[in-house]
């Protein structure tokens, strides 16, 4: 990361075409890291830490989705990149459509993988202040804790305690703020609808956090959808193999 980068982020591969890794909540680039060595053969590849997580610095207590999209767009123009396909985990997916809507100029195509275009429900916004309020009382460990055993199909799977320490890195004001804007971010399924641009999405079989219902909420014939079977949240982790294998495919093919 340079010294003008709002984000901190790992560049690497080769390939004409240019991958833009996006984690999820409480994440790092480090979510990808067994896609990233599948794939760094074929593609330039850029995986960002959000503002708050991972080794990216807190950017104000106060944020939206659409300024976590500019951030990214940040980490393009610094890069001097034109296009790229994006692909978003969970909160990454909201972050990409979001940047979608802004900057279609700058995609190649973009994937939502165990995300949604839906915002939250009643039951979703005030699970999100429950949240802060975990954070607010007992701290980032705690919370995460609690969060992470619950993003895998299997509560037993060997990811578990890496997850943590990936979350653990998350700051205060970095979680809380993402929990705000989440709970506050639209209805994005207009992108999906009107876009031009050719979309992956990416659903987990037994995604406690995401439904397949929600995530394959809009169709069309510019819309590719792919089931992770045996996955739950976390199918860059759970299913590394099946999910770069999709990927290439889905650049490959566009």
């Amino acid at each position: 990361m340079t010294e003008n980068s709002k984000l901190s982020y790992i560049e690497t591969g080769n390939g004409n075409k240019t991958l833009l890794f996006i984690h999820g909540f409480c994440g790092s680039h480090e979510y990808w890291n067994d896609i990233v060595s599948k794939l760094k053969d074929d593609f330039r590849i850029i995986a960002v830490d959000l503002r708050g997580h991972g080794e990216s610095q807190p950017i104000g207590a106060s944020f939206s989705i659409e300024d976590m999209a500019n951030d990214i767009a940040s980490v393009l123009e610094e890069r001097e990149l034109d296009q790229v396909y994006m692909f978003g985990h969970s909160l990454g997916g909201y972050i990409t459509l979001a940047f979608a809507e802004r900057f279609p100029g700058k995609l190649s195509g973009f994937s939502l993988v165990h995300s949604t275009a839906l915002p939250d429900d009643e039951a979703g916004k005030e699970g999100r202040l429950k949240s802060i309020e975990t954070i607010e009382a007992k701290g980032i460990p705690a919370f995460i804790d609690g969060l992470v055993p619950k993003l895998f199909a299997d509560s037993a799977d060997s990811h578990i305690e890496q997850t943590k320490e990936i979350g653990y890195k998350t700051s205060e004001s970095g979680a809380i703020g993402s929990l705000h804007a989440m709970r506050t971010r639209i209805d994005r399924n207009h992108v999906l609808k009107e876009t031009k641009l050719p979309i992956l999405l990416v659903a987990g079989e037994q995604d406690k956090v995401i439904s397949a219902e929600k995530t394959f909420f809009v169709k069309g014939s510019h819309i590719q959808e792919v089931t992770l079977e045996g996955s739950g949240h976390m199918g860059m982790l759970e299913s590394p193999s099946r999910l770069a294998e999709e990927i290439k495919r889905f650049v490959d093919s566009n």
